[in-house]
């Protein structure tokens, strides 16, 4: 079974590995999976401060 995929550069959905508009790799749009238990929480919260996301 294959998932559908999603282009970051051009916001195209897509079955296919590669994007066919503009030929970035695509990744799936699926989000993390939660846990209350968030072991990786600082860090992320660390890493999208220094980035400015926050």
């Amino acid at each position: 079974m294959r998932h559908i995929l999603k282009c970051e550069e051009c916001s195209v959905y897509s079955l296919k590995e590669f994007c066919p508009n503009c030929g970035e790799k695509t990744l799936s749009p699926k989000p993390t999976k939660f846990s209350i238990e968030d072991k990786w929480g600082y860090w992320r919260m660390k890493a999208k401060k220094e980035r400015g996301l926050l």
